[in-house]
């Protein structure tokens, strides 16, 4: 494939080292320097787009992207209050669209081991249940998007959880999601289960960025000739 990087920084390049092998290329890549060569023209050289920027400019490249008619894969977070409003431009316009607050294989396996776990503690009240995500300085959203996803995992779950907050919280209601920034970090993500008795407690923790960036290669291939809205729910068969 042809594929565009929208965002070449440290995802960018990460996802490029895996082209080649793969047989791709990347054939346009785009930063805050030469912002400038993006448009629908550049664009439509490509087979595919993968975007991983940030808030203030992923709903942007998204409808470029859509007006281009080039299907588009998407990691930026912070933008999702506006998506619904982009899923439904997508729709009307017959587009293509794979989002994911992460790519990683494993951290998606993670996503349904923590709704399963949220089915078997539903009935125990006697478990509190929280949420730590522990990212690197430089990522500019909190709550991360993957710590948001496993939070709504457990909402649509727990029915004595109702939303949840980004600090500590003794409201029964409310699901904590605490929110950790060090260096180097690329991501831990924890869901405990505390009682009295016992704590209940699954991890995950990226060692590095491979893992991401190979998933988010594997959604690309995967919606090169296909037309509709996608998660890696279909990518990975889950």
């Amino acid at each position: 494939m042809k594929i565009a990087l929208l965002g070449y920084g440290k995802m960018g390049k990460a996802i490029e080292g895996l082209m080649a092998p793969r047989g791709h290329e990347a054939i346009l890549k785009i930063d805050e320097t030469n912002r400038a060569q993006l448009s629908t023209e550049t664009l439509r050289q490509a087979d595919v787009a993968i975007e991983f920027t940030g808030p203030e400019s992923a709903v942007e490249n998204l409808m470029l992207c859509l007006k281009a008619g080039v299907p588009v894969v998407c990691g930026s977070t912070g933008w999702l209050h506006q998506y619904d409003e982009v899923v439904q431009a997508f729709r009307a316009q017959h587009g293509t669209l794979l989002y994911a607050s992460n790519f990683s294989i494993g951290v998606n396996i993670f996503f349904a081991l923590n709704k399963r776990l949220a089915e078997l503690m539903n009935p125990h009240p006697e478990y509190q249940v929280s949420l730590t995500e522990i990212h690197h300085t430089a990522k500019k959203d909190a709550p991360s998007g993957t710590g948001i996803t496993l939070a709504e995992g457990i909402l649509n779950t727990i029915d004595r959880k109702k939303n949840w907050v980004n600090h500590p919280t003794s409201q029964s209601e409310e699901l904590a999601i605490i929110s950790e920034r060090v260096d180097p970090a690329p991501g831990t993500h924890k869901v405990l289960y505390s009682s009295p008795i016992d704590d209940i407690e699954i991890i995950h923790t990226a060692h590095n960025r491979m893992g991401f960036a190979m998933g988010a290669l594997l959604a690309a291939e995967y919606i090169k000739d296909k037309q509709g809205i996608f998660t890696m729910k279909e990518v990975l068969g889950l």
